[in-house]
């Protein structure tokens, strides 16, 4: 990943940011996009302290303040990292909005905010940061969303938040297929089992999550991982981090685990049914 330029939504804390500092250690020039500039009360992680960490671990980082809902920004932020940069190797859609609740307690206006977040933003970020894309000589997109599942029960779950989630999955099929010639590798890598990320810990409350979980390290790992591998021979796959990172023979997950035991993780949403990869 050495002088390789990759974006990554939503890295003001947890995953982005994880994912963030992994590819500097790397040396990698990274552009951290998103809207915490200033400190939050109720949430750790700014954009400036995760640019810090990405510094201290040896990457470039080029931190902007960017709402991947309005297009605009996001057009003008691709500029600005081109600008800075010379190039976009690697963009990673990280940046998503969590809301759990069911049809009568979630308002259309917060059902257009899902949409925005989860499904507009990575559009709007590829469409603009695709003639860069193009040009690199092993392109990745990776979309930070489930694989699809289909059964009523996790539809009807809660039916805002896996519409947008599954229409980002959406995505990287349709995008697989639409850039397979160029080649750019499109992929989406989910945890296999709850991770700490902040979304969940605002929702559920750090302690309660992290009982549960794997550190956000594991995804940064994977994608890492995944990133690394040419372009055209991995692509159009819908991936956990547990299965990148057994692919690349790590032999344990133990130094991930937050919750006291193997058999106190949880398995995340969306993968109740699927099978567990044999370790």
């Amino acid at each position: 990943m050495k002088d390789r330029v990759v974006v990554v939504t939503g890295a003001s804390r947890g995953i982005g940011r994880a994912i963030a500092i992994r590819a500097a250690a790397d040396g990698a020039n990274v552009a951290l996009l998103a809207r915490t500039e200033t400190p939050n009360p109720k949430i750790d992680g700014t954009l400036a302290e995760s640019a810090q960490a990405v510094r201290n671990a040896g990457g470039r980082p080029l931190a902007i303040g960017c709402d991947v809902r309005d297009p605009d920004a996001v057009s003008t932020a691709v500029d600005e990292i081109a600008a800075a940069f010379g190039a976009i190797d690697v963009v990673v859609n990280n940046a998503g909005a969590l809301d759990l609740r069911k049809t009568p307690t979630l308002a259309p206006k917060v059902f257009r905010r899902l949409l925005a977040v989860n499904v507009e933003g990575p559009y709007a970020l590829v469409h603009s940061a695709l003639a860069h894309l193009r040009k690199s000589d092993n392109a990745h997109i990776v979309n930070v969303s489930p694989p699809l599942n289909l059964a009523p029960e996790w539809v009807g779950a809660h039916v805002a938040h896996t519409v947008g989630k599954y229409a980002e999955s959406l995505l990287t099929v349709g995008w697989a297929e639409e850039f397979a010639s160029i080649p750019i590798a499109v992929n989406s890598l989910w945890p296999e089992t709850t991770v700490a990320s902040t979304g969940l810990m605002v929702a559920m409350g750090a302690d309660v999550v992290r009982a549960q979980a794997r550190d956000t390290r594991i995804m940064a790992d994977a994608l890492h991982a995944l990133v690394t591998r040419p372009a055209a021979e991995c692509t159009g796959r819908f991936l956990t981090d547990a299965e990148v990172l057994l692919a690349e023979r790590v032999d344990s997950l133990d130094d991930y685990r937050l919750a006291t035991s193997e058999d106190d993780l949880v398995p995340n949403f969306y993968l109740a049914d699927r099978p567990a990869p044999s370790r």
